[in-house]
């Protein structure tokens, strides 16, 4: 049994005192209300903590090991409240960050920089996922902000569009081999099978007609991307990743079926006014506001 805090609030008060009347006068409670609860917290302890008397009251050993404690544990809890306050009200703290890897490459690095030099205080934690693993992790509570590709709506979250996306497919500026010629029946796909963009572009071109023999298949978009700018063959990829990690040696196939992508800012409402999270969301609108994807 865990004594309850009135309890021990009242057993410090009655140690000030050493009298039941003047006590319950002081606490702003009846006499025989607090005798039920030194009475309660004695139960919860195992023995008397103190010695009644007509004269007034007196500790036990037992009772004077119990407030050496309680003080102990009042100053503690007074130390948790000023950090959790802090970490409601000061921009300091770890904080989990949920994105795909790819997002990290071609947008955060753009902020992360200015953040940490700003609140030196603030820690960020990356967690790595594909965007509905991250929403529910948000939902959870084990991730505290996140990048989301289309997420879906939740009346836990407050999600902001950050950008517009696309997902097509790409071969290298210098084609030149069988490989990266799709209408040619010799093609080889590079993809993420796992994602659900990429399902749906492959079969809108089997229902076009298009056939190729041959996939490789990565869960890295930078991966993906490096094959695919070296000739190996046709990637499917989000055109920032495309842009942003080889500018001069990819290149988009005209006439292709594209996904349209929606990337937002995803977080919880209860934490919407927390100063750290504040910021971080300040820094990455400005970030996207100042570098158009």
């Amino acid at each position: 049994m865990i004594a309850s805090p009135n309890d021990l609030v009242y057993f410090v008060e009655l140690t000030n005192t050493l009298n039941f009347s003047r006590a319950s006068e002081r606490i702003g409670i009846s006499q025989p209300s607090l005798s039920t609860a030194i009475k309660r917290l004695e139960h919860a302890i195992g023995t008397e903590l103190f010695i009644r008397s007509k004269n007034g009251a007196r500790l036990t050993q037992a009772g004077k090991r119990l407030l050496s404690h309680v003080k102990q544990l009042f100053q503690l809890w007074d130390s948790v409240k000023s950090e959790c306050l802090a970490s409601h009200y000061e921009i300091q703290g770890s904080f989990s960050f949920g994105c795909h890897p790819s997002v990290v490459l071609y947008s955060m690095s753009g902020f992360f920089p200015t953040l940490f030099a700003k609140y030196p205080k603030l820690e960020i934690q990356l967690k790595h996922d594909l965007s509905r693993k991250i929403v529910e992790g948000i939902i959870n509570l084990s991730i505290d902000i996140g990048i989301i590709v289309n997420p879906v709506k939740h009346p836990d979250l407050i999600i902001q569009k950050l950008y517009d996306d696309k997902i097509t497919f790409w071969h290298a500026c210098n084609m030149n081999n069988a490989q990266q010629k799709l209408r040619a029946g010799e093609a080889v796909i590079v993809c993420n099978p796992d994602l659900i963009q990429t399902q749906w572009l492959l079969k809108r071109i089997h229902k076009s007609g298009i056939k190729y023999p041959r996939v490789i298949t990565s869960s890295s978009l930078e991966v993906i991307a490096n094959l695919t700018a070296e000739g190996v063959g046709i990637g499917i990829l989000p055109t920032c990743v495309a842009l942003s990690a080889y500018p001069n040696k990819l290149k988009s196939i005209p006439k292709m079926p594209t996904y349209e992508d929606e990337i937002f800012l995803v977080y919880r409402h209860e934490n919407r006014h927390i100063k750290a999270i504040q910021a971080i969301i300040h820094a990455i609108k400005q970030h996207f506001k100042s570098h158009s994807i």
